[in-house]
């Protein structure tokens, strides 16, 4: 059965919008399209304002009665909304079933394990998350940090621009896994790979030019696992 955050991904590519384009036709920032996407936060608050601008039926966009299309296309006419739609969850962040992990930019240093927030650079946004799943997963919620991925080393499954949550409670290295490392100074993104006794940071991209590199000593420092990522790419 399909749900809202379904219903809107399939009305937004019909349109052939992005998530920001219809964040920026309907007043909104992106990341609320995205969390409805996710399935994460969902508000009703805009579901009228959201399908104006797909051009669907808000009843068929909040609860999936209807059709898609807002217009009858024998009448040629817009559908009237007769019949209230459901009200959708609005999830209160000072709720304690929620969970908000910030979205940041690290700073780093080379050879130091530690790192601090770049507030100037902070965007001020966050990523609202169910209590229950960060406790399902033995989370501290202190512990965890959103950041964007940068460059194409790590398609097709992280893209640039894709935000991931990192876990900077777990620093010791799993084979195939992916962490935010400190390497040389800079944040990246890689996959831990063992071989022959041996640390390397791995890229998913299998372009040569994103060769492997050794991780070791501490030009190459574990900040965290990735535990989730949010991305426009399906």
């Amino acid at each position: 059965m399909k749900t809202l955050a379904s219903r809107l991904l399939q009305a937004r590519t019909k349109k052939g919008l992005s998530q920001e384009q219809l964040a920026r036709l309907v007043g909104v920032s992106q990341s609320t399209i995205g969390n409805l996407e996710a399935g994460i936060r969902l508000t009703s608050r805009n579901i009228t304002a959201i399908a104006e601008a797909l051009d669907v039926d808000p009843r068929w966009l909040a609860d999936g009665k209807g059709t898609m299309s807002a217009t009858n296309n024998d009448a040629g006419s817009v559908v009237a909304l007769d019949v209230p739609y459901r009200p959708v969850t609005i999830a209160d962040p000072n709720d304690p079933e929620w969970v908000e992990v910030r979205k940041v930019q690290l700073k780093l240093a080379a050879g130091i394990s530690g790192f601090s927030i770049d507030h100037d650079a902070d965007d001020g946004q966050s990523l609202p998350f169910r209590r229950g799943w960060v406790e399902k997963n033995g989370f501290a919620p202190s512990k965890l940090v959103a950041i964007k991925v940068k460059g194409e080393s790590m398609e097709p499954s992280l893209y640039d621009g894709d935000t991931v949550v990192i876990n900077t409670a777990d620093i010791k290295p799993k084979d195939g896994e992916v962490f935010a490392v400190n390497y040389e100074g800079e944040a990246v993104v890689k996959r831990m790979v063992r071989d022959l006794g041996q640390w390397y940071l791995a890229s998913d991209n299998a372009d040569r030019k994103y060769a492997r590199k050794a991780c070791q000593d501490k030009t190459c420092i574990i900040i965290g696992k990735v535990v989730h990522k949010q991305s426009d790419r399906i």
